[in-house]
């Protein structure tokens, strides 16, 4: 007989000893143990199951322990759980990398495997920096990006992240001093292009195109900088400005990639495709790290041709097979395109569920998109208040800053979607009184 874990002893070591993300050490509140998912649902040590509205950090879009992807890992457990990429290549990584190119944008037929979304950024920002070194010759070391920007933790990921508002302003002066534009102007999917931005990254461009290499950006969505949304006329006018400056357009879709914002990925909004596009999160459905840079045969020449004559960068463990299993898994089951009911069908719910929080003190907007819903508030969130009102309600929610939002499954259902915003609603209005609001 298994004896049942001593909680109360694992979160005292848990509490000392494990050091949990964007938090102090020791820790500050103590972490809610999850023993068990499955579907859109956690359930905790103590017997109560919240419902997943963040999709676990927006990789688990199939919810957890999705049938499929759990018999490919199974499968793939039981003949090569890893080996070396170096020299040596399997089935899964072969087959991830024609499906990839597959469902990606046209253009882009070539498939670097990285550990993680931050990753495969540095995999992007060294791909763009020596392709321009190939072809421009040296001093060509700055990429252009804008302000409200997430890319990672990592550290040239941080060095295109938002400089003053972002979460990495304690490692100013260590990190690479790369060219940012303004926020992208905050629209939806038909708003026009903002003329006084698109002038100002014109500006900004001409200034500096001797020194760049790239222009790197979330199309239409900022994730983890804000959770802004813009116009895909911006995204189109970053990829027109790239090729008048002779500059590659990398397309950071970690977040939107994959249905998130009703398209399979978000440049497709706007009609564009990059030169080079990260992509991770929900590559493998949640079940394992995996992510990918997938870039066009010309920067592949531009690379291989260059110094070295090779892309310097590869993981320890790179096209892990068993997540190439998974990813395989995930991505198959968005071949018959279902998706794409589900989401419309949850961004009709969120739009419904979160009209109220319109109306509540404090609150500055609300926001949906796809299966993205957004409510922010006119100042800091009080987090464990925010997350107190919503664990009440059933549902998990990651507050951050000024927002409360949510990226729930697509398998999330229309009741378990207005628990979600009844929650997220809760939350908001707990949140805002606790700021002593």
């Amino acid at each position: 007989m298994t004896t049942a874990p001593d909680w109360d002893a694992l979160l005292a070591a848990d509490r000392e000893h494990v050091w949990h993300p964007y938090g102090p050490m020791p820790a500050a509140t103590t972490q809610l143990p999850v023993v068990a998912a499955q579907g859109t649902r956690l359930r905790l040590a103590d017997g109560r199951e919240l419902l997943d509205a963040m999709s676990s950090w927006w990789c688990a879009l199939h919810g957890h322990r999705h049938p499929a992807i759990d018999a490919a890992m199974h499968a793939q457990l039981d003949v090569l759980p890893h080996v070396m990429f170096g020299g040596l290549t399997h089935e899964p990584a072969i087959r991830l990398a024609q499906r990839l190119v597959d469902l990606t944008p046209p253009g882009l037929e070539h498939v670097f495997f990285a550990d993680s979304g931050s990753v495969a950024v540095e995999v992007a920002l060294k791909m763009a920096l020596q392709a321009a070194r190939a072809t421009h010759g040296e001093g060509r070391t700055k990429v252009l990006t804008v302000r409200g920007g997430y890319h990672g933790d990592t550290f040239e990921a941080m060095a295109i992240c938002d400089p003053v508002g972002g979460m990495h302003s304690l490692f100013t002066g260590a990190l690479t001093v790369h060219r940012f534009g303004p926020t992208p102007p905050p629209g939806g999917l038909d708003s026009p292009l903002d003329d006084a931005w698109a002038a100002e990254l014109d500006a900004l461009a001409e200034r500096h195109a001797g020194e760049l290499a790239a222009i790197v950006v979330e199309p239409v969505v900022q994730g983890a900088g804000g959770m802004r949304f813009h116009s895909p006329a911006c995204v189109r006018h970053l990829r027109a400005l790239a090729d008048h400056h002779g500059l590659l357009l990398v397309l950071d879709e970690i977040a939107t990639g994959f249905g998130r914002t009703g398209a399979l990925f978000a440049c497709e909004h706007a009609g564009v495709a990059p030169d080079v596009l990260c992509v991770g999160k929900a590559l493998t459905g949640g079940a394992l790290t995996l992510a990918a840079t997938l870039c066009t045969p010309a920067v592949a020449r531009a690379i291989s041709g260059g110094d070295g004559g090779a892309l310097m960068h590869g993981p320890t463990f790179m096209a892990n097979p068993l997540a190439c299993a998974a990813g395989l898994a995930s991505t198959g089951l968005l071949l018959d395109g279902a998706w794409r009911d589900d989401v419309a069908r949850i961004e009709a719910g969120l739009r419904e569920g979160l009209a109220g929080a319109r109306g509540l003190d404090g609150v500055a907007d609300v926001r949906v998109l796809g299966a993205i819903g957004v409510v922010q508030l006119d100042g800091p969130v009080d987090v464990p208040a925010a997350t107190a009102a919503a664990v009440e309600r059933g549902v998990w929610i990651r507050p951050f800053r000024d927002l409360v939002y949510v990226m729930p499954p697509y398998v999330t259902t229309d009741d378990e979607l207005a628990q979600v915003t009844d929650a997220v609603t809760a939350a908001a209005a707990a949140g805002r009184v606790g700021c002593g609001a």
